[in-house]
C-alpha cells in the first residue's frame, strides 16, 4: 500500500481527496492535515510515502510545507495539488524538494497515477504547465522587492508600505522603479500583478 498524507486547509477538499484516493486498491490515506504545520507534525507522527500539498495554508505555506517535509523525512515525496497552475510556483516547488506539480481540476485516476508515478522514484507534473515554465523568466525581484509586491496587491499604499517596511518614502519610489523595471511595465500596480501571475510572489 502507498500510504498518503493530504494536506489542505478546506475540509470538503480534504475529504473528498481522501474518499476518492482510498477507492484506489493500493493506496490509503493514512493522515489529513489543515495547515504547514500541522501537514509536517502529521508526517512526522505516521511516516507517509507520499503527501499532497495545497501551496495556500496558513500557518506555513505549501512550498515552506515541502521543503520542510522533503528535508525532515526525506523518504516521503511531495505532491504540490493545487488552483494556482503558475509557472514560478512550479520552478519554486521543485525547488523546495516536491516531486509533482498536479492541478486540482485533474481527473482522480490520474492523481492516483501521479501518486504511483512519484512512489516509484519518477516526477509527475502537469504536461502543459511544465510546458509554460520554460517561457517564464527566473524571479528577478529581491526579497523586499517581493513583499512589496504582496503589500501592493493588497492595495496598501507607499507611505504605509515605508512605515511597515521602516524605510524611507524615498526609498519606496527607488524600490517602486526597480520593481518597474525588473518587470518591464509601466506602473507598480501591474508590475506587481506580473510577478503574481509569474508565481515570484
Amino acid at each position: 500500500m502507498i500510504r498518503v498524507l493530504v494536506a489542505d486547509d478546506q475540509a470538503l477538499v480534504r475529504a473528498a481527496l481522501a474518499a476518492l484516493l482510498n477507492l484506489e486498491a493500493d493506496i490509503e490515506v493514512v493522515a489529513e492535515a489543515h495547515s504547514g504545520n500541522h501537514a509536517v507534525q502529521q508526517a512526522h507522527q505516521h511516516q507517509p510515502d507520499i503527501a499532497l500539498i495545497d501551496i495556500d495554508m496558513p500557518d506555513g505555506n505549501g512550498l515552506d510545507t515541502t521543503f520542510r517535509i522533503t528535508t525532515e523525512i526525506p523518504h516521503c515525496r511531495c505532491i504540490i495539488v493545487t488552483t494556482f497552475g503558475r509557472p514560478g510556483y512550479l520552478r519554486t516547488a521543485l525547488k523546495a524538494g516536491a516531486s509533482g506539480f498536479v492541478i486540482k481540476d485533474t481527473p482522480p485516476e490520474a492523481l492516483a497515477d501521479a501518486i504511483r508515478k512519484v512512489h516509484s522514484g519518477l516526477r509527475a507534473i502537469d504536461p502543459q504547465l511544465a510546458e509554460e515554465s520554460l517561457l517564464v523568466p527566473d524571479c528577478p525581484l529581491t526579497e523586499r522587492e517581493i513583499t512589496i509586491c504582496q503589500l501592493l496587491l493588497k492595495g496598501t499604499d507607499a507611505k504605509t508600505i515605508a512605515k511597515k517596511l521602516f524605510i524611507t518614502a524615498g526609498t519606496v519610489r527607488n524600490l517602486f522603479s526597480s520593481i518597474i523595471t525588473k518587470t518591464g511595465t509601466t506602473n507598480r500596480y501591474e508590475a506587481a500583478r506580473i510577478a503574481h501571475s509569474y508565481g515570484w510572489l
